[in-house]
């Protein structure tokens, strides 16, 4: 009899493209549309990810197959805690008369990377294809570092260490989100990449460290140490990893200290060093505030402290910037702006602390949400980050993760900053596909293992 080829055929339909590809090609048009520009790409470019990812998302959400029961309900609790953000979002639009189109890039800002995280979710669990998603996201975070080496080394933060960005090159906070994506890649390979030798996972986050020196993006490391202390008090039921936790945070602490007195490198960090720009009527803490004095003279119904005075009214990423620097693209869709916005950057340019640091800016994530969207808006947000802590997070580095973005949301426009936001979501989403795949593995091995007792015992 002769040989027969067996062929295996793909019952895929032709031009099928992998989810795993399209979840590639989502968070590529978020993470490195600066580099496209920087190559003389319209600027609209830059908007195209806020169709990509939920396009994505809902191709996945209409095709997934998935049966596994903590991804259906981990799902469904993060689609109805979106769906009710998105309604009091339209709400407060409704109430102020804010453009639809306000409503929706609000939205979009806040939550694309949740987008992103369901669409992760809903994936069925491959081991494979989740580890190519990781090798790619090592890849564009190391683009990101040596980017910024490159700049450094160019000459390109000679007149302003500002201008180290790494891929975000040319975006108006792009110091401070290359700089948050490298730290962050820092952690995350020296706790995962333990098949390389200590030495070059070190390294690696040394380098991630000294970008963030160099391009004087000092608020990521202040993010870092409030992070970790928060992540420490999650750790009062074990004593021995609160301890570890507390030395660890000691010890850095200690030394950041005095390097910051005694090396020359971290001189900058004495910027924050005025103890009279503090206290209650000092002028970082009025500068800081300033939202929360402001927005309310412009109420004018019982209802605003509830709602907000309308998406992209008040100072989160589209009030405080995009409006206006999209204004050509934006107002012929019906974009609405409010005083409100203007009247809070008139209190920025009035502060001689203004254009020192975005630490005293009052143009930040969580005053932003409050001011568009009031008391309801900002109790719903809070609780999609529950969602994503309660059922998403399932080891430190994940909690420590979510901790930071919910502390630069104390800062500045982070939590809508859509490279940092979606490379989270991608990283924490990763990591509980791997917490899911050993638990699915253990499952198999379980039944496999009561199916050959059986099988024992009949004998």
């Amino acid at each position: 009899m002769g040989t027969v080829s067996k062929i295996r055929r793909s019952n895929k339909p032709k031009g099928y493209i992998p989810v795993s590809t399209l979840t590639l090609f989502a968070f590529s048009s978020a993470f490195f549309p600066r580099v496209l520009t920087w190559f003389k790409f319209p600027e609209v470019i830059n908007l195209l990810h806020l169709i990509i990812i939920p396009c994505v998302c809902l191709l996945v959400i209409a095709t997934t197959k998935i049966k596994e029961r903590a991804n259906l309900v981990a799902a469904r609790e993060l689609f109805v805690a979106l769906t009710v953000f998105f309604g009091i979002t339209i709400a407060s639009a409704y109430l102020n008369g804010a453009g639809f189109i306000n409503a929706i890039l609000n939205f979009l800002l806040l939550c694309e990377h949740f987008f992103m995280l369901l669409a992760l979710i809903l994936v069925p669990p491959n081991p494979d294809k989740f580890k190519r998603l990781q090798k790619f996201i090592i890849f564009a975070s190391f683009a990101n570092l040596f980017a910024a080496y490159a700049q450094y080394f160019l000459g390109y933060g000679d007149s302003n260490p500002d201008y180290i960005q790494g891929v975000f090159y040319e975006s108006g906070a792009g110091h401070v989100v290359g700089s948050s994506v490298s730290m962050t890649f820092g952690v995350y390979y020296f706790i995962v990449a333990t098949n390389r030798p200590l030495w070059l996972r070190a390294s690696v986050a040394f380098a991630t460290f000294w970008q963030m020196n160099v391009a004087d993006a000092k608020q990521v490391l202040f993010v870092f140490i409030v992070a970790g202390g928060l992540l420490l008090f999650t750790k009062f039921n074990d004593t021995v990893e609160a301890l570890k936790y507390l030395i660890g945070l000691v010890v850095l602490g200690g030394a950041l200290y005095w390097a910051i007195y005694n090396v020359s490198a971290f001189g900058a960090f004495l910027t924050w060093a005025r103890p009279e720009i503090y206290g209650p009527d000092g002028e970082a803490t009025l500068l800081k505030t300033a939202t929360f004095r402001i927005v309310p003279t412009f109420y004018d119904s019982f209802l605003d402290p509830l709602l907000g005075l309308g998406p992209g009214h008040t100072v989160g990423r589209l009030g405080g910037w995009m409006l206006d620097s999209y204004s050509d693209l934006l107002t012929p869709l019906g974009a609405t702006i409010h005083p409100a916005s203007l009247a809070v950057w008139s209190a920025v340019r009035a502060s001689w602390l203004g254009d020192q640091s975005s630490m005293f800016s009052p143009l930040f994530g969580w005053a932003g949400i409050w001011g568009d969207l009031g008391l309801l808006g900002l109790g719903s947000f809070i609780y999609i980050w529950y969602v994503v802590w309660h059922r998403l997070c399932l080891d430190d580095l994940s909690k420590f993760l979510v901790l930071n973005v919910l502390v630069f949301g104390l800062i500045f426009s982070q939590m809508e900053e859509p490279g940092y936001m979606v490379y989270i979501a991608i990283i924490i989403g990763i990591r509980w596909q791997e917490y899911q795949a050993k638990a699915w593995r253990k499952k198999r091995e379980l039944e496999s293992s009561n199916i050959i007792l059986q099988q024992k015992r009949a004998e």
